[in-house]
């Protein structure tokens, strides 16, 4: 808390004087928002506090705090009290029924996604945030379940219309009965600005995290990469990497960053001798009982011999052997769901299918050469560089392939929050780890059933002490860095909610490990070469990104339905998709989305790519080696392994927010975003798929697996969003570009909607451009590269004149930068009397029928992509 005489105590009185009414009212059963009521049948235990009355001083910086402060009136805090404490308190905070909501609530531990309905027992266990539509004054309101001491919160359906609140600490041994402020509501008419405001007076109350705002993102947002975990699964090894690398090089697209996935680490199992590595993995599951019984690289990587990757005679590698490791290890799986099935239906003789396994498991161990072809040496564990040389090991690895890619800039590596699946294995390490069993909250009841979830509780999580979470990740991250890992992929982050009983509970248990990748993210990856995944809770965002600042915002990308249903390969696409544009809405405000990988050479990948062109993050594949699309690769990636990147993260448009764009059969998802000089609209078709309640799973709707049609317009773009892009919200003509239909339309902010049709898993991107007046005759506005998805990215600056030539003749010119080679396209509605190329005369071609001005740039390396053309009129 801010000291007494801190200035912010000044700003507060001066803001409490200047506004004290407040927009919510809790009165006879009833919450108000400007006098309309919101919640009916509130309980008499519940109360109601202003934002005001109980943030009243805080640690935050100034601006931020006098930015909440001046919004105070639209906001507070929802408290209950029981008679009895308990470490896991259930209330209602009233119903309400016909009212259209958002909501976003947990299907999985680790995932969220969005769901919509008009009454409070519509909502799923787990919500984080319901959004509530309130037409009466044009307006929004948003209900965050928040922390409070040791207790966090979500929203659960209850019956008649009535919304339940469940705070838990996570622990039998940490008990309450009354909370002042365990939720937040706000009120806007605006849900940009809702969002915004809401988490910013979330930040400076709980000052247990920091906004997007505040931090600096990694370098890695705005390039190209290759993630190896499709590729290879847990086979990842150093040859199929460099050759992965490689390929890429070659086809023309460098990735600027790579991630070596689940699979590099030192694990092995209960059974198994204390510092010997497992062997012979390969899908994932397989692995998560396994714990880390050393903090470096595995066996894999540790007998990499410098240069041994280099020169030019590479070593053989048998591209298809991943993908034939794979194949096999899926019978096995496949022969294990058998057994499975036939001991639930009661088949006593289990010898046919014992039989077969052992034949499969025994046919992979001879394709991986055998037991002879996997032997170590055992040797003690070490989590520190004394047990590798400058010569052999990951160091060795990282610097060849830096040497063989200039432009790789990054390489991170995956682990678990706890190390590995299954934790650190006690005894071998220097840390104090202990089998620590699991225990799921009641909430997680209503989630779906996760094979990952299954397979940790089986084992138990190998945790180590959180005293410890500081030499912890400083054990594991100092020795990384020094070997040339610039960051981390840390995923299965909510499984410490599973052991939190004697450890005072999820929210201490939460902050000391948090804190603890805090302070080694700072100290050994620059503050930011840290991607979080398997978060999607509130736990995460409200005590874990101090200094985390990118995160996943939807769930894997899968390639194809892993329950078998044959249609799943079309309709899990748009449900990825669903689940990255509305987990945006929340958690753009405090990292940036990242929305995750896809296969450049599957079925839907023009479909994941259109998204992955606009949604403002980084762009990467987990392409198979030999497995790639480069003609789709190159409308996304310069041949730099840059991307022409939005300015913006992507969000859905306001006549999206109440709807269903995955089961409805009528709505397409529209999402918008920003370039430096125009708007962007992304549309669609993910109809086919989405959460059943009653089975509380993800499954196909093939009825809604059809065309949509719908429409778009300028004003769908939330202009206001971002100071840079007001202006262009102003114009009063626009250019409108339709990537995929390659038309050029004029609209103006008065004018009719812009239909458009949609095949299932297709999109369309239309690009708004602000037409500027030159002349009395001349109307100019850049497009951008056709041949790219995101066209307006190309785009790096744009320059209008008028002057008078030395004849005393007035002309106007259109000077702009552009990055990468193709197709450029402007409009104009004059032909221009010359046009330049990096101050050379160049012919252009222009077409009197819809004024499109076409010119064919090249890809000049030495000027790292980068034209400027010059077009006088």
């Amino acid at each position: 808390m801010a000291p007494p005489n801190d200035p912010v105590n000044s700003v507060f009185n001066v803001l409490k004087t200047q506004k004290e009414d407040n927009f919510f009212e809790l009165s006879n059963g009833k919450l108000l928002v400007k006098n309309v009521p919101l919640l009916f049948e509130v309980p008499s235990n519940v109360s109601f506090s202003s934002f005001s009355s109980v943030c009243q001083t805080s640690s935050a910086p100034l601006p931020l705090f006098h930015r909440a402060h001046s919004t105070s009136f639209k906001g507070g805090f929802l408290g209950f009290s029981k008679e009895e404490p308990s470490h896991c308190l259930m209330n209602s905070l009233g119903e309400f029924t016909d009212r259209d909501f958002l909501s976003i609530f947990r299907f999985k531990t680790w995932w969220s996604t969005q769901w919509v309905g008009n009454s409070g027992s519509d909502l799923q266990m787990e919500t984080q945030w319901v959004l509530l539509d309130v037409p009466e004054i044009k307006s929004y309101v948003i209900i965050i379940p928040i922390i409070e001491g040791k207790f966090r919160s979500a929203l659960h359906p209850g019956t008649d219309g009535h919304v339940l609140i469940c705070a838990e600490s996570g622990s039998s041994q940490v008990k309450t009965s009354s909370f002042g402020a365990i939720a937040y509501v706000h009120v806007s008419d605006n849900p940009c600005n809702l969002m915004k405001e809401a988490y910013t007076s979330l930040r400076v109350y709980l000052n247990t995290f920091k906004l997007l705002e505040e931090k600096s993102v990694p370098s890695l947002v705005d390039k190209f990469g290759w993630c190896t975990w499709d590729a290879f699964y847990l086979t990842v090894e150093p040859a199929g990497v460099l050759q992965g690398v490689n390929e890429f090089s070659q086809g023309g697209i460098s990735p600027r960053f790579l991630i070596i996935d689940d699979g590099w680490q030192s694990i092995n199992f209960d059974d198994q001798e204390p510092h010997e590595d497992a062997k012979n993995l390969v899908l994932g599951g397989t692995q998560m009982t396994a714990r880390l019984h050393r903090l470096d690289e595995g066996e894999k990587f540790r007998k990499y011999k410098a240069g041994s990757l280099l020169g030019p005679n590479l070593p053989l590698f048998d591209r298809k052997k991943p993908k034939m490791l794979i194949s096999k290890a899926i019978e096995i799986e496949h022969a294990e769901k058998a057994r499975d099935k036939a001991i639930q239906s009661g088949v006593n003789d289990l010898s046919q299918f014992d039989i077969k396994i052992e034949k499969l498991k025994k046919e992979l161990n001879e394709m991986f050469g055998g037991d002879q072809g996997n032997s170590l040496q055992p040797t003690q564990g070490c989590g520190s560089s004394s047990c590798n040389s400058d010569n052999s090991g990951m160091k060795a690895f990282t610097r060849d392939l830096r040497t063989q890619f200039k432009g790789l800039d990054d390489i991170y590596v995956w682990h678990a929050l706890c190390g590995a699946w299954g934790g650190v294995r006690p005894g071998t390490t220097h840390l104090n780890s202990k089998i620590t069993p699991c225990q799921l909250s009641q909430g997680l009841d209503g989630t779906m059933d996760d094979l990952a979830v299954i397979k940790i509780v089986e084992g138990g999580i190998g945790l180590v002490h959180p005293d410890q979470a500081d030499d912890f990740y400083d054990s594991m991250h100092s020795y990384l860095s020094e070997v040339g890992i610039t960051g981390v992929k840390v995923d299965v982050i909510h499984t410490l909610e599973y052991v939190s009983e004697y450890y005072g509970g999820r929210v201490e248990l939460a902050k000391k490990y948090y804190d603890g990748l805090s302070k080694s993210l700072a100290k050994n990856f620059n503050g930011t070469g840290l991607i979080s995944s398997m978060q999607q809770c509130n736990d995460f965002f409200l005590l874990g990104t101090k200094q985390i600042s990118i995160g996943r915002v939807g769930d894997d990308f899968w390639f194809q339905d892993p329950n078998g249903d044959p249609n799943g390969v079309y309709w899990l696409q748009g449900v990825h998709m669903i689940h990255c544009a509305y987990n945006s809405m929340w958690m753009g405000q405090i990292i940036q989305p990242d929305w995750d990988m896809f296969q450049s050479d599957h079925v839907c990948a023009k479909f994941h790519a259109g998204s992955r062109a606009i949604c403002g993050g980084p762009v990467y594949v987990s392409d198979s080696v030999g497995g790639h699309d480069f003609d789709l690769l190159r409308k996304l990636v310069f041949p730099d392994g840059t991307i022409p990147k939005c300015q913006y993260f992507a969000l859905p448009t306001r006549d999206c927010i109440f709807k269903n764009p995955l089961f409805d059969g009528k709505t397409i998802l529209k999402i918008w975003n920003f370039n430096k000089y125009g708007g962007v609209i992304g549309a669609f078709n993910c109809q086919g798929a989405g959460w059943d309640p009653k089975e509380k799973r993800i499954k196909g709707y093939s009825n809604c697996y059809k065309p949509m049609t719908g429409s778009v317009h300028v004003d769908d773009i939330e202009w206001d969003q971002l100071k840079e892009a007001s202006e262009m919200g102003k114009a009063e003509e626009y250019v409108v570009y339709l990537n995929q239909a390659e038309k050029l339309l004029l609209t103006k902010p008065s004018s009719d909607t812009i239909p458009m049709s949609l095949e299932p898993s297709t999109f369309e991107i239309f690009s708004f451009v602000p037409i500027k007046q030159l002349s009395p005759i001349a109307k100019f506005a850049p497009i951008g590269l056709t041949n790219m998805f995101n066209s307006g990215g190309a785009i790096q600056g744009l320059q209008y004149e008028e002057a008078t030539g030395d004849h005393g003749a007035n002309y106007a010119s259109a000077k702009v930068e552009v990055k990468g080679g193709g197709n450029f396209l402007a409009y104009s509605s004059a032909v221009p009397t010359k046009c330049y190329l990096n101050s050379a005369e160049v012919e252009f071609v222009w077409s009197t029928q819809d004024g499109k001005l076409i010119l064919n740039l090249p890809w000049i390396e030495e000027a790292n992509g980068i034209s400027y053309v010059t077009f006088l009129f």
